[in-house]
């Protein structure tokens, strides 16, 4: 049976960085992209800004899905949030675990330097500020203030920045400890944001494996064939070594570790560094 890959975008974009990913990601996985509201097809609908919002739009898919079946997640930096708020909200549900909790460029959510950003009070210029750092806004006159792009752009850029703020501080404040989830946290080799340090902090978020690599790129590094194929290959080893419940709607028992994930996915990515990370 193929594994499901709900994938889940950065801050500001629709879904078209996924678009080549069931090609890439090889056999045996059936990558679903999932749109938020506020953007692309479901633009006239409002946008989610915190928790709440988020879960009453996804949470009923995902748990209709949980249950048919092996699936993974995976969330770039923005939705890195968005994939653990669900994992976390699906297995309070009593629902099957996902085999593996993927994402890349994401801070673990307790790193103060990603909370503290307050997007309300952020101004436009300090918005592309920030854009232009991370290599994530064209530099044409065309994203001028006025232009369409400024437009249409920032307003759902600053909203999910929003909720990325309030998912980081619900998962702090929530106390619910960490997940029995194996967890692949991606990062790229030039990202300002998202270095070794902020995603080894995601093993205090899980019980199971955390596995920690480095992809050539920038923050945007998803756009690159590389993440696919290492996705890919997470999701088929995790599935292989992870036993399958049964549907339930009642509390699923804690897997067990997930040695052989780091193992098997070495060849295909670079080595981890031999001392202080895991």
């Amino acid at each position: 049976m193929d594994v499901r890959l709900y994938c889940f975008a950065h801050a500001g974009a629709g879904v078209s960085s996924f678009g080549r990913w069931q090609q890439l990601c090889g056999p045996g996985i059936d990558v679903v992209p999932l749109l938020l509201p506020g953007r692309g097809r479901r633009r006239r609908e409002p946008r989610a800004t915190d928790r709440d919002g988020l879960l009453d739009d996804l949470l009923g898919p995902l748990a209709d899905a949980a249950d048919q079946g092996p699936y993974a997640l995976y969330g770039h930096s923005l939705g890195g949030m968005v994939a653990y708020t669900l994992t976390r909200a699906l297995l309070d549900a009593g629902l099957p675990a996902p085999a593996l909790l993927a994402v890349g460029a994401c801070p673990a959510p307790h790193l103060a330097a990603a909370r503290t950003t307050t997007p309300g009070q952020t101004s436009d210029g300090d918005l592309l500020s920030l854009l232009g750092t991370l290599d994530g806004a064209p530099d044409t006159p065309l994203t001028g203030p006025g232009s369409v792009w400024h437009r249409t752009v920032l307003p759902v850029l600053r909203d999910d920045l929003e909720l990325a703020r309030a998912l980081r501080t619900a998962a702090v404040d929530d106390g619910a400890g960490p997940l029995p989830v194996p967890v692949l946290a991606v990062g790229g080799r030039a990202d300002p944001v998202a270095g070794p340090a902020a995603l080894d902090g995601w093993q205090r978020w899980t019980t199971g494996r955390l596995v920690r690599r480095t992809l050539p790129g920038d923050h945007f590094f998803v756009r690159g064939p590389e993440l696919p194929r290492l996705i890919g290959r997470a999701c088929r080893v995790a599935h292989r070594i992870t036993p399958t419940p049964a549907p339930t709607r009642t509390p699923a028992p804690t897997p067990a570790p997930t040695p052989a994930l780091s193992l098997e996915l070495r060849p295909a990515v670079e080595p981890l560094p031999a001392a202080g990370h895991r």
